[in-house]
């Protein structure tokens, strides 16, 4: 069977068994199996654990689904809608008969941390895979790759929001909610004294002064315009196929709304602005609130319609003037791509810089075809995924960013 077929249908296994795995994840596995042969069962086994598990209570079912899958008790062809595929071997059908139990060998008690390497003993002894004898003449690998296991929270901070349980999911939002959002700095209209004479000279302040020595301004007084953030306003995709990394994203808005004074906005069919409902400090009031005020959540996309409200009830007000702009989205959008292409033209004329978040582009192979996606892009002044915990540190790069593109440059701002 090949590595890609196999990661395939062993990946639906486990998602219909209930264990979280995403086609990334899927992707991995077909990688690692190219990479280390699965000759043996021992080797599939922890090729399979390695990639599909990031926890221990997850060990109880991954074991039973491959033990059902591996030993002959369902096809994993059954799982890609291949009916037409013959059986396995040591098997007469492709799914398991009713009154059938997985069978699964028991595990010795296991007391070694979560991150030892393939060396150490395994509950399972080598024994070749279905379909492979000892004469198999696969060319040995040119060097041995060493299998590890990493730590919980190194595994959490690597994993995409779309696969997290709702433990994990609760931590995330702690930790998302932590992160610190600094725009770049802009000169206000307020000024501070100075003692570079370099800056402009504070005739008001120097006559000031001047009172004190009968009229004679015998010291010049200079001033600068002091710097201060600029405004981040941050605007989520809260429909149904951003719903994996809804709540996770509205952790980040929430933590940006208190620490950085942002102003958050969620659309999905029409825009809400929710800078008020996220102020509050409980986490779980903040989003039952914003849920209550979104009555569009989980609904389609209307991504030109909703940029549009934006711009024209808050941008133009002063909102998106010189502010940076984060839209998380993925794209899916309804509307026509030459509305997103009209309303990104606007939106780019009144911010300072343009950030967009797609989770989907992690993927591999990833280009922004969909209409909405490809419309936004030209636009943007960065483009990042933002799909886990460690891809946060891009998104805060990109917002923290004093300089925009080479395209904009030329523009008036």
């Amino acid at each position: 069977m090949e590595a890609a077929a196999l990661a395939v249908g062993f990946a639906t296994a486990l998602r219909r068994a209930g264990l979280a795995t995403s086609p990334d994840r899927a992707a991995r596995l077909a990688e690692a199996l190219r990479f280390v042969p699965p000759d043996s069962r021992e080797r599939l086994y922890w090729v399979c654990r390695v990639v599909c598990v990031s926890g221990r209570e997850q060990l109880p079912l991954f074991e039973a689904v491959f033990s059902a899958v591996f030993d002959g008790l369902i096809d994993p062809a059954e799982y890609r809608g291949d009916r037409n595929a013959p059986p396995m071997a040591g098997s007469e059908s492709h799914s398991a008969p009713p009154n059938a139990e997985l069978r699964t060998r028991p595990a010795a008690p296991d007391t070694r941390p979560f991150g030892e390497v393939e060396n150490s003993p395994k509950p399972y002894p080598p024994e070749p895979l279905h379909g492979r004898g000892d004469s198999d003449d696969r060319p040995a690998p040119e060097r041995d790759a060493i299998l590890m296991m990493a730590s919980t929270d190194e595994q959490l901070h690597d994993m995409s929001f779309a696969e997290l349980g709702p433990d994990e999911i609760a931590q995330m939002r702690f930790l998302v909610r932590q992160i610190v959002l600094c725009t770049p700095l802009r000169r206000s209209r307020r000024t501070s004294r100075s003692p570079n004479n370099r800056d402009r000279l504070d005739i008001r302040r120097t006559a000031r002064a001047a009172q004190r020595t009968g009229g004679d301004a015998a010291r010049l007084v200079y001033a600068r315009r002091r710097p201060r953030p600029r405004r981040l306003v941050l605007l989520c995709d809260v429909s149904g196929s951003m719903e994996p990394f809804t709540r996770v994203f509205l952790s980040l808005l929430q933590g940006a709304v208190s620490g950085a004074e942002a102003e958050a906005f969620v659309f999905s069919t029409r825009l809400t602005r929710l800078t008020r409902q996220l102020a509050v400090r409980d986490p779980d009031q903040a989003l039952a609130r914003a849920a209550a005020s979104a009555s569009d959540w989980a609904g389609g996309t209307r991504l030109a319609e909703s940029i549009r409200g934006f711009v024209d009830d808050f941008g133009r007000r002063g909102l998106a003037r010189g502010a940076v702009v984060v839209v998380f989205s993925d794209g899916w959008a309804q509307d026509d791509p030459a509305l997103v292409d009209a309303q990104m033209a606007r939106l780019r004329r009144l911010a300072y810089r343009i950030v967009w978040v797609n989770p989907r582009k992690v993927a591999r192979g990833y280009q922004p075809l969909v209409g909405g996606m490809a419309a936004a892009l030209p636009y943007c002044d960065a483009f990042v995924s933002g799909h886990s915990y460690a891809a946060m540190a891009e998104v805060a790069a990109a917002i923290q960013a004093d300089h925009t593109s080479a395209r904009f440059n030329q523009r008036t701002r």
